[in-house]
């Protein structure tokens, strides 16, 4: 492997990714920056579709980085002897196709499993087991069947959230079922079939919500109408707009915060109000207080008022826009992004995974590859020789390096999620 991380956590574990778009490459990328040898099995002349979406690759170099790209068609004989070779060698398969697509193609988990017992299938699908895990599913389909939009977005009009937070989350989940499965099979010697589904990622996230409706026997309504602090009963917990013309989110969630709120922002006389003392109080006088709140901060820019609770040690935040988080000193100073090249060697800063490990830092060690980017090299460690790489690709059944691809249609049709 290329520029190994050999102190990384999951150093020395093969994973073969036939992901596309974002919840397969999502896990191939976590299981990627962890230190795992990743090979991205692309289809010829075709690839990734998000190689060549209308977002200008976007969702590629952000998801593609750490791994390699070996462009082999699954659907010729020659295709399957080398995948079948991969398998053997391999420890998780990684796919988000459609339902049964590797079945369709001769390379499910039962026929993985006789190749090699130790294999570690990972299915990212839109749905698990039930009535509807036959059909088709995507993320923004998911957010509205999981009760998510309808909680997002005013009355009447169900809004998704502005990420593709289900695809994102599934393959969490995905990864999570991979590293248990690992741990087990040091166990038992044999691995096993592990899936994730989107539309029940999102049911989980609504767990709050379903429980609610049981008790009370009602349909909360969307979070627009109740009012951000709704969900929690926090008097204080909602956006304020400042002089400057930005905006700020503020949430006072403890009687401590709520005198050390009162002081900064010079509202003295509300720190020992005995009808606002505790946060119940607060919540029944919340329009009045809130009125007030707005109206103080409406004077102020967002530099003072944000300093103030920064120097009362106050939960806040300001309403950032992608462009903001760029120059946010915190990702900055605290080593919290990464660096990819796209195919014209344009740099981009991308975010790290949200999560950290003592000794460990993240690195780009490989770029995002372009199509066929390690062909030979791939087929070089399985002892193919160059005359017969070179047979294959004359054959159509690999391709090596073949760039980023502009594809009218923006790829294949197998997509699951």
């Amino acid at each position: 492997m290329t520029e190994a991380r050999t102190s990384a956590p999951l150093f020395g574990i093969k994973v073969l990714e036939l992901g596309h778009i974002v919840a397969g490459p999502t896990a191939g990328l976590i299981l990627a920056d962890l230190g795992a040898d990743v090979i991205k099995i692309e289809q010829p002349k075709v690839g990734d579709a998000s190689r060549n979406m209308p977002n200008h690759g976007s969702t590629f170099f952000f998801l593609n980085r750490n791994k390699r790209s070996l462009a082999l068609d699954l659907k010729t004989p020659a295709g399957l002897r080398i995948f079948e070779q991969l398998v053997a060698k391999a420890d998780v398969v990684l796919d988000n196709f459609g339902p049964d697509q590797l079945s369709r193609w001769g390379v499910g988990f039962d026929w993985g499993q006789k190749v090699n017992p130790g294999i570690i299938y990972c299915s990212i699908k839109g749905f698990l087991p039930g009535p509807y895990e036959s059909r088709p599913f995507l993320d923004e389909l998911a957010q509205m069947a999981g009760g998510l939009a309808y909680m997002t977005g005013p009355v009447g009009q169900p809004l998704r959230a502005g990420a593709s937070i289900v695809d994102i989350g599934a393959a969490t989940y995905a990864v999570l079922g991979v590293l248990a499965a690992l741990l087990q099979r040091k166990s038992t010697g044999v691995g096993q079939l592990v899936a994730s589904g989107l539309f029940e990622t999102t049911v989980f996230w609504m767990g709050q919500h379903i429980t609610r409706t049981q008790i009370t026997g009602t349909v909360p309504a969307p979070m627009s109408v109740r009012g951000m602090g709704s969900q929690m009963g926090w008097g204080v917990y909602q956006v304020f707009d400042t002089r400057d013309r930005r905006q700020i989110f503020i949430a006072v969630t403890s009687n401590r915060h709520w005198v050390q709120f009162c002081r900064a922002l010079g509202l003295t006389e509300w720190a020992g109000d005995p009808e606002l003392k505790t946060n119940r109080q607060r919540v029944a006088n919340r329009d009045r207080i809130n009125a007030r709140i707005t109206e103080v901060i409406a004077e102020m820019n967002f530099d003072e008022i944000s300093s103030l609770l920064a120097k009362e040690n106050l939960p806040y935040a300001p309403i950032n826009t992608p462009r903001d988080l760029l120059d946010d000193p915190h990702l900055q100073k605290g080593g919290h992004w990464l660096y990819v090249k796209t195919a014209q060697e344009n740099e981009l800063r991308v975010p790290t995974l949200p999560m950290t490990f003592a000794d460990e830092h993240y690195q780009t060690y490989l770029q995002p590859p372009r199509l066929g980017e390690h062909t030979d090299e791939i087929l070089t460690e399985l002892g193919y020789t160059p005359s017969q790489i070179q047979e294959l690709e004359l054959g159509g059944e690999i391709q090596s390096d073949g760039g980023m691809l502009q594809i009218e249609d923006g790829g294949g049709t197998d997509n699951a999620t």
